[in-house]
Formats: structure tokens, sequence, C-alpha cells
């Protein structure tokens, strides 16, 4: 199976290396310390809900059987909440939408 993420000599980069990594751009961009590469993953599967990829789309992007799992992975925004929230009244009442 080829490399996601290679060395500059072309060999797969280890989870040591990749680590490494992180912390040298996380703390060179002077991010919190708290955050560690497991983030992205966190961040990969929040950015694809609020862009409203398909549930099942999303679950299969980071291999969960279950909604559910995928769900402990998203932390939304409330821009995105008030979005979800917009899109539902203005489904169940139209009406007072229209003059916009």
């Amino acid at each position: 199976m080829p490399a996601l993420f290679v060395t500059e000599r072309a060999g797969r980069m280890s989870l040591r290396g990749l680590n490494h990594a992180f912390v040298q751009a996380r703390d060179a961009a002077g991010l919190p310390h708290e955050l560690d590469l497991h983030s992205l993953r966190h961040s990969y599967i929040t950015h694809l809900v609020e862009f409203d990829y398909p549930e099942k789309f999303v679950s299969l992007q980071v291999g969960h059987d279950y909604a559910s799992t995928t769900a402990i992975y998203t932390g939304v925004s409330d821009e995105y909440r008030e979005r979800l929230v917009q899109r539902a009244l203005r489904k169940r009442h139209p009406d007072l939408w229209e003059s916009e």
C-alpha cells in the first residue's frame, strides 16, 4: 500500500516522525500544547460535517460503522448550529422568509 506521508528519501514516515513534525509546526505557529496529531482527525470530521457532507460519507471516511461514533469526534461551531436551526425553521415556516 502506498504511503500517505513520506520522508525526503521517499520512505514511510513513522508515527514518531509524524508526531515530531506536528509538534514542531504547532510550536512554530504558537498554538496551544493541548493540540496533538489526533486533533487533526477531530478537525477533519468537524469540517466535513459543517460543509454538509452526508453522515454516511463522513463515517466511511474515518472508518466508523455508526454515526454515533463519528458524533463523538465532532465539535461544530455555534455558527453551524445557528445555520441548522435557520434551515429547519425555513423548511417548517417558509412564509416567514418570503421577503428575503
